[in-house]
């Protein structure tokens, strides 16, 4: 066992988990989504991940939909708005403004699994 000059046990400089070779647990900090992903969330369509989620859509003029559960909101394609709130965006602020998930967790329901770094 190496030592340091107090005679005390030194730390070492790997981490136990690679030392060990135990697989890390996933975390906000250990993945970082990639231009791509975030560029494909944005875009992404709204109807059908909103259908997933069980969100009650009606259907309106000109491709438009509003939700039951958020009256005056407008989605349509990868965009949303809700004039009386002032607030509109693609898919990801959808996700993040609307139904107040973090950025990671909207590009999961969105995309899925992040890129690992």
């Amino acid at each position: 066992m190496k030592t340091n000059p107090t005679g005390q046990p030194r730390a070492h400089s790997t981490p136990l988990a690679q030392r060990l070779r135990l697989p890390q647990l996933m975390n906000h900090r250990s993945h970082r989504w990639t231009r791509e992903q975030i560029r494909a969330a944005r875009a992404a369509l709204l109807i059908p991940l909103l259908q997933k989620r069980g969100l009650q859509l009606i259907q309106r003029e000109a491709g438009n939909f509003e939700l039951s559960a958020f009256p005056g909101l407008i989605v349509k394609e990868s965009y949303w708005r809700w004039p009386e709130r002032d607030l509109a965006g693609n898919a990801i602020d959808f996700f993040v403004q609307v139904l107040n998930l973090t950025f990671h967790d909207a590009m999961r329901q969105i995309i899925g699994e992040p890129s690992p770094r």
